[in-house]
């Protein structure tokens, strides 16, 4: 409802002021809605944006199409309001499952995250990229869209060859019940020790990296088993997440079906290519200055060469290609975006966001300093059974521990994804359990609560007659969701979900504290209880929207 009234009201403006596309936003405590074409007809009108204002609205008045919307000004601002028949037709949708699905749209969307060198365990600083990923991956296909998430596997660069030097030179087996990329880690650091002692063996190394590129099959093979079981240890820590991936395409298959010789051909042909023992681009015509280079002068191919082969078949096989990638990638996804463009070809939509970190301070694999998201995962599980035992001491110790594994999913997603990506920041052990504040577990509880109003009420009759100024709030709030919704997935900011939800289990609660549900009686208790249920429902969708399980009881 709250699309199409947008909507609605844009095409009023549109034609009471012949801009194509004038500007119309949110009206925040003001209004429903709100436009600034005022401020861009000034200089055209040669008037004063309030007296442009004034004759706008009096033209609006007189549009059929608005005829249930109040249209006022204030100052060079034109306000609209919506009324009771927006609030009926809102909450009738919203009581239904699956509201703020959007229709089904045609672009087709590749969505790559997390892809982290598989030469150790994912740790918190690559987890922001797998929430932001995960949550965008599923906003787009509550948008409507279909999507593919893509894992690319790094499985030929230097780390991975260092790996599998340790695994061929080291005692490398496996500890009992030792997790696969834990056990990865383990090798990999013990190999970067060894090579700290003996500089010589990066020669040994470097062979490993030209034999597996040539093609050599026991080098290919000892490849493909370190990356895989490190890989499937990642599988089990992002099923933890509640995250998943469709697809995991391997570096080096592009090299083995002759795409990277193709691209490279390609370049050579262009006159920024260069040739001096290596292989590189010169991209200062786009405002580089370093060298992008794409082949060594031992004649192996670096991972940026692969990387631009992997970006062209994605490109020719779907419509909008997203990748989710660190801030310190920035430089070399600039660089891959400028020489896809020299190629004709569709560049990226790159999402780049800063790291969150622990109060321990910061990380590092190659050192072995670094917390695991596995071991965040315990912790915060372990806080969170402690958290739900204090509250529901009647309830079994499996429930407890079930509740406990959600609301530690929730703490850890919750407060990743709410912050814009491009702010760093710190994981805060206290405040993402906090079942009071601005939370993952806050949000569940307040859906929690709408069930157990629900439970006890039995059936009812809906209605939607609502007075009370808290009520409407909520319904209001309610109608944006799929406006949000939109907005996300259009400009690739997850964390306007994660806001919208914090919002509405803010509205939701100062509704419960205002007016009674259970004790009110008729008409008034059966359009509350409309209200609970449009809000659970609304809850619940953006919830599985951010990844949190929408708990009944906590």
């Amino acid at each position: 409802m709250y699309l199409e009234t947008f909507e609605t009201i844009r095409k009023a403006i549109a034609t009471a002021t012949g801009r194509e596309n004038p500007p119309l936003t949110d009206g925040g405590a003001h209004a429903d809605f709100a436009s600034t074409v005022a401020f861009d007809l000034a200089k055209e009108r040669k008037k004063s944006p309030v007296q442009i204002a004034a004759e706008i609205a009096e033209t609006l008045l007189q549009d059929p199409a608005l005829r249930n919307i109040r249209v006022s000004t204030t100052g060079p601002y034109i306000n609209f309001n919506t009324g009771g028949d927006f609030i009926r037709q809102t909450l009738s949708r919203a009581i239904r499952p699956g509201y703020g699905n959007l229709p089904a749209q045609p672009v087709r969307i590749v969505l790559e995250h997390t892809s982290a060198n598989p030469n150790g365990p994912l740790h918190v600083g690559h987890i922001r990229n797998t929430i932001i990923g995960d949550t965008l991956a599923r906003s787009f296909r509550k948008a409507g869209h279909p999507v593919e998430v893509q894992y690319y596997v790094n499985d030929m660069g230097r780390q991975i060859a260092i790996v599998v030097w340790g695994f061929t030179h080291l005692d490398s087996a496996p500890r009992e019940g030792e997790k696969g990329d834990h056990h990865v880690a383990r090798v990999y650091i013990a190999a970067n020790r060894e090579i700290e002692r003996d500089p010589g063996i990066v020669a040994g190394v470097d062979r490993f990296m030209q034999k597996v590129e040539e093609g050599d099959a026991e080098t290919v093979s000892l490849f493909r088993t370190a990356v895989s079981e490190c890989l499937d240890g990642f599988r089990e820590t992002l099923a933890r997440l509640n995250a998943r991936h469709d697809r995991f395409v391997w570096e080096s298959d592009f090299i083995r079906n002759g795409d990277t010789s193709r691209v490279i051909a390609r370049l050579k042909q262009q006159e920024e290519c260069h040739e001096d023992g290596r292989l590189w681009i010169d991209l200062s015509a786009a405002g580089f200055e370093k060298e992008y280079v794409l082949r060594r002068s031992d004649g192996t191919t670096v991972y940026a060469a692969r990387d631009l082969a992997y970006h062209i078949w994605k490109g020719r096989n779907f419509d909008r290609v997203i990748d989710v990638l660190g801030a310190d990638h920035k430089l070399i996804g600039s660089q891959l975006i400028a020489t896809l463009k020299l190629l004709g070809e569709q560049p990226p939509e790159i999402v780049h966001f800063e790291f969150v970190s622990l109060p321990e301070g910061a990380m590092s694999t190659r050192a072995g300093k670094f917390v695991s998201a596995d071991e965040l995962i315990d912790e915060v599980t372990r806080r969170a059974y402690d958290e739900v035992t204090a509250r529901r001491d009647d309830l079994d110790e499996g429930a407890r521990r079930a509740i406990a594994r959600s609301v530690a999913i929730a703490a850890i997603r919750y407060d990743i994804v709410k912050i814009s990506p491009e702010k760093s920041t710190v994981f805060d052990w206290e405040e993402a359990l906090d079942f009071e504040r601005q939370s993952g577990p806050y949000i569940q509880y307040a859906h929690a609560r709408a069930c157990s109003i629900l439970g006890k009420a039995g059936d009812f009759e809906p209605a939607f007659s609502l007075s009370m100024e808290s009520e409407i709030a909520l319904a209001k709030h309610i109608a944006k969701f799929p406006w949000v919704l939109t907005n996300s997935v259009r400009d690739l900011r997850p964390h306007l979900i994660a806001t919208y939800a914090r919002e509405l289990a803010d509205l939701f609660n100062v509704f419960y504290q205002f007016e009674p549900v259970l004790k009110s009686e008729g008409e008034i208790r059966n359009s509350r209880l409309t209200l609970v249920l449009a809000t659970k429902n609304t809850l619940r969708e953006a919830l599985e929207t951010l990844g949190i399980d929408a708990l009944a009881t906590m």
